[in-house]
């Protein structure tokens, strides 16, 4: 499955779990933040699709993502984020040691 479609799927996952996702220009990274009294997940259109991918799996981090039926590629793609990023955390705190 095309990173695109990955990214799309995600995104119809954030709304069937009441997020708002907008796609914007300019210069930011994105995330999930609050926009008047909305959760939003903002997403920098400038970006490629696989930097789209990692905001919206660590927007998606603390949802509760296993009541919603993903695609299991979809399913891979996220989880593998979250994998690489939390190694990435770890080895920056070993690092700080």
């Amino acid at each position: 499955m095309k990173t695109e479609q990955i990214v799309e799927e995600l995104k119809r996952a954030a709304v069937e779990l009441g997020l708002r996702v907008r796609s914007e220009k300019g210069n930011f990274r994105g995330g999930r933040c609050i926009v008047g009294d909305e959760d939003t997940i903002m997403l920098n259109k400038h970006h490629l699709p696989e930097a789209q991918l990692v905001v919206l799996a660590e927007s998606l981090r603390e949802s509760p993502v296993d009541g919603i039926f993903l695609r299991p590629a979809v399913r891979n793609a996220l989880e593998e984020v979250w994998r690489r990023n939390e190694s990435f955390e770890i080895d920056a705190v070993d690092g700080d040691e």
